[in-house]
């Protein structure tokens, strides 16, 4: 059963939340090889929610440097992380 990582991310501006978006979407694939899924939102205009699937807690954990790096190099005013198990994963 996959793992997922939930993140919410306050920018102090819109405009940091787009330079954040703009360089974690030219690096995401390669920071994060063992994803099995990357889903990022943008809500609120400052607001970035991130989901992360991953095979397993160990692969989660091997990824957790690299999103630590990633996050602290942005300006970031708040972060709330929920992991837990996914029941439903649906596409078409």
């Amino acid at each position: 059963m996959s793992v997922a990582r939930i993140t919410t991310a306050t920018f102090s501006s819109e405009q940091t939340a787009d330079k954040f978006l703009a360089q974690y979407a030219k690096t995401a694939v390669t920071d994060f090889p063992e994803a099995e899924q990357l889903l990022t939102v943008k809500v609120d205009g400052n607001v970035v929610i991130g989901v992360g699937l991953y095979a397993n807690n160990e692969a989660l954990e091997r990824a957790s440097a690299t999103r630590k790096k990633t996050l602290d190099n942005s300006d970031v005013l708040s972060i709330d992380t929920k992991v837990g198990f996914v029941e439903i994963n649906h596409t078409n």
